[in-house]
């Protein structure tokens, strides 16, 4: 793809957010594409965003299971950028048509007190640089069309990275747990949609320990130049599949002991 390519994907991805009106597979449209060229996309979003007066407050991990890594026939995870407009309170109700697809997972959130960067980050480094771990929900929505109606072919990890790897918004509960409380492995949710329980997992799902996520965060951003910032929150990415929210849906994720988070969707 040239850059050219990159930024018209940016401004259709852009424009489809806005319009709440789905665009086609860019890999349909761009079948050369490649990893670098969705994350450079992506960064076009990223910087058009800023251009906007939005604001980065941290970054999403997907794509951390075995079960997902194998249906996408990848083998490493990827990641997203959080705006400042993402961020809604537990027990907030999500506007009718805020979104086209939504659908929520439960993760576990780090929230950093110092920089984190460097292409030798160690899990040490991570557990240093937390403030403090809490309970969390990620709203996903879809940009791009998840099938190509006409093909039948379905949107590809590249698609899907450069709409910011679907991510759409963010819900942290309100318990603050020092990184070391628990042992992030066991901690669990029970994630009930309109009160019946739809899915449950542990933190281990996550690259078998959430902290390891938050070490391929760092040393990936690294590649880019980048690096985590003091304040940012890091979604470390989902142990359950994800659920889907049509309009009068609530959710519930609780996390036992580590806490809980509420969203409804209007």
């Amino acid at each position: 793809m040239t850059p050219e390519d990159h930024a018209q994907a940016a401004a259709d991805l852009l424009t489809a957010e806005k319009s709440r009106s789905q665009i086609g597979l860019l890999t349909l449209r761009h079948p050369e594409m490649g990893m670098d060229d969705a994350y450079k996309v992506q960064n076009a979003i990223h910087r058009a965003k800023l251009a906007e007066g939005r604001r980065v407050i941290g970054w999403k991990i997907g794509l951390t299971s075995k079960a997902m890594q194998y249906a996408l026939n990848i083998d490493i995870p990827d990641s997203g950028i959080l705006f400042d407009d993402m961020l809604f309170d537990t027990g907030a109700t999500v506007p009718a048509g805020r979104f086209i697809q939504p659908r929520i997972e439960a993760e576990i959130a780090f929230v950093m007190k110092d920089a984190l960067g460097g292409a030798d980050v160690t899990r040490a480094d991570v557990l240093a640089a937390t403030d403090f771990v809490t309970p969390s929900i990620e709203i996903l929505d879809t940009r791009i069309q998840r099938v190509d109606p006409e093909t039948g072919k379905a949107r590809t990890v590249f698609d899907t990275i450069s709409d910011n790897a679907a991510n759409a918004g963010i819900v942290l509960g309100r318990e603050r747990h020092v990184v070391d409380a628990f042992d992030l492995r066991w901690v669990g949710a029970l994630t009930f949609r309109n009160g019946e329980i739809e899915e449950t997992g542990l933190g281990a799902g996550v690259l078998n320990d959430p902290v390891e996520s938050v070490v391929w965060l760092a040393r990936r951003m690294a590649q880019y130049g980048q690096s985590i910032e003091p304040g940012q929150v890091i979604l470390s990415g989902s142990f359950i599949r994800p659920v889907e929210c049509p309009s009068g849906t609530s959710i519930h994720a609780d996390f036992g002991p580590f806490g809980s988070v509420d969203i409804a969707f209007a």
